[in-house]
């Protein structure tokens, strides 16, 4: 993924593993504005809630007063390296796997943001913070940071990207953008102090990662070998009612016609309702073809959910349409969610079109 622009200042390129860029921090909405949702039931997530107040503190102590439960103190992930080394690779594939990720924290905050964790009740279990020299004025507080969380016995490791110097030449070229510690010099000049600043840190790595020869592909299953344990990483689907005579999502991966049935508007007792209506959703289900149609597609976003995890997808958009988007198209996403729910897929139903006739 891309470095995000939002934090990025001038002069400093976007990473060359890249995926589609995205803000860190937690899931963020799907910006469908007034499109409504329908969340499908999940598993409870990670984490055991503790009382709010809480400091950060050791496992053997409490918060407050006495007799209250103890806090979780959040793991916690550092994320530096090489500018164009892949580093908001590596923190898109943690956020994917449920971390909390900062961008560009100043190293003086990170004791700050494992306190807030800790406070925030089991919420914020995980974090992972990347560093760079995009904050070198902070940097030199780095190495009291670390010695703060090392006194408060946080749980923290370092990942460090690296990538050989032809590598990153190339990269900073391609995007025809300057190193951030070049100044008036060459590329090769701002990388070569990017290292001297980072010796130290690399020293103490926990993981180191070269990126020299890796694509977006090969480095996110890095790191999910190390990160992910023995939970398959998960994918997030969206499914999605339209009417075609609004137009196709133009966020849709994959899209499915329901004009094959036949239109419940034409029937009127059912004409004013929407999908949700049992007596509508039961009508679309008893056409001919209507439920073989979701067990044999169902089937199918099996097989393809399977390759999608392969391949480092984790989400993707299911655009299910009728005519107007408000009865076949709105049954058909409410009970077709409902199989990937219950396949593990993290699943949410968008009705973007009901209610605009």
């Amino acid at each position: 993924m891309t470095e995000h622009s939002a934090d990025r200042p001038e002069g400093t390129p976007p990473e060359d593993i890249t995926a589609e860029g995205t803000s860190h921090g937690g899931r963020q909405d799907n910006g469908r504005g007034a499109a409504q949702e329908t969340p499908v039931p999940r598993a409870p997530g990670r984490g055991t809630p503790h009382d709010d107040g809480a400091q950060v503190s050791t496992g053997s102590d409490t918060a407050g007063t006495p007799g209250a439960p103890e806090t979780a103190i959040p793991e916690l992930v550092i994320i530096s390296g090489m500018s164009g080394a892949g580093r908001s690779t590596a923190a898109k594939c943690l956020e994917d796997l449920g971390w909390f990720v900062v961008d560009n924290l100043p190293p003086a905050l990170i004791p700050t943001m494992v306190e807030l964790g800790a406070r925030s009740q089991g919420n914020v279990a995980r974090i992972a913070v990347v560093v760079d020299v995009r904050g070198r004025r902070f940097f030199d507080n780095l190495r009291e940071s670390l010695a703060d969380l090392e006194a408060r016995h946080v749980t923290r490791r370092i990942v460090f990207l690296e990538s050989s110097d032809e590598a990153l030449v190339r990269r900073f070229e391609s995007v025809r953008r300057p190193h951030p510690l070049q100044g008036d010099g060459r590329i090769v000049d701002g990388i070569a102090a990017e290292r001297e600043l980072l010796r130290e840190l690399r020293g103490d790595a926990d993981l180191v990662i070269d990126t020299s020869s890796l694509n977006v592909h090969e480095l996110r299953a890095k790191m999910d070998a190390q990160f992910a344990g023995e939970e398959e990483p998960e994918l997030r689907a969206t499914v999605m009612s339209f009417g075609f005579k609004y137009g196709l999502p133009v966020d849709a991966d994959l899209v499915v016609d329901m004009r094959f049935l036949p239109n419940p508007h034409w029937v009127p007792e059912l004409r004013p309702f929407t999908g949700l209506n049992e007596e509508v959703a039961a009508y679309v289900f008893n056409q001919p073809g209507a439920k073989e149609f979701l067990d044999r597609y169902a089937e199918l976003l099996r097989l393809v959910a399977a390759g999608y995890r392969r391949e480092g997808k984790r989400y993707v958009t299911i655009a299910v349409g009728c005519t107007g988007g408000k009865h076949r198209s709105v049954a058909m996403s409410e009970k077709l969610a409902a199989r990937l729910a219950a396949e593990g897929v993290e699943t949410v139903v968008v009705h973007r079109d009901m209610g605009r006739e």
